[in-house]
């Protein structure tokens, strides 16, 4: 390959399988001491020739450092990219089983789908919606707009507080209504 066209490569996005491959890859490297062809294989349903065809176009964008029979190393780049794949597989997981109360096997199974087809900005703003609900939950009828000032300035436990008290005020109001035209009827 020419030095221009290894450069053109390099910059190019990655595919979703590509994006498999290097998860399976950090995910592996996190749990054993080295990252064997075989063990990648086993991950992904495979066969390992696939994998090694795989693992020379990862080297050549710079992700894994990789020789023939020998183990791999993810580079400093490559573990960046893992990361960040393994990273987005978690929220949209978690999204898709504490939010949406979809089961856990499922769901990992469609975070897995999801991962490669969300941008950064999106996930960002998911990721900001998850920290959102888990710190500051529903507290009226406008929590979308209380989501996006938590955007705008971040976590304001105060302000969370008492919005959390003007709903169960709210709310304790819309409950009196309620017995009381239950009463009447």
């Amino acid at each position: 390959m020419e030095q221009g066209t290894q450069k053109t490569e390099a910059h190019k996005p990655l595919t979703s399988t590509m994006e498999n491959y290097m998860e399976a890859i950090y995910n592996l490297d996190n749990e054993k001491r080295v990252v064997r062809v075989k063990d990648i294989a086993k991950r992904l349903g495979v066969k390992m020739p696939t994998v090694t065809n795989m693992l020379k176009t990862l080297n050549e964008r710079g992700l894994v450092n990789y020789e023939r029979y020998e183990y791999l190393e993810m580079t400093e780049k490559g573990e960046d990219v893992g990361k960040e794949i393994d990273r987005r597989h978690h929220i949209l997981r978690d999204f898709l089983t504490d939010i949406l109360g979809i089961g856990f096997d499922k769901a990992d199974e469609e975070a897995c789908s999801m991962e490669h087809a969300v941008g950064s900005a999106t996930m960002d703003r998911l990721v900001a919606f998850m920290e959102f609900i888990q710190s500051c939950p529903r507290t009226s009828e406008n929590w979308l707009d209380r989501f996006e000032e938590f955007r705008a300035h971040g976590r304001n436990q105060e302000k969370c507080l008492k919005h959390m008290k003007a709903f169960a005020d709210e709310f304790e109001d819309r409950m009196k209504d309620t017995e009381t035209g239950e009463k009447r009827q």
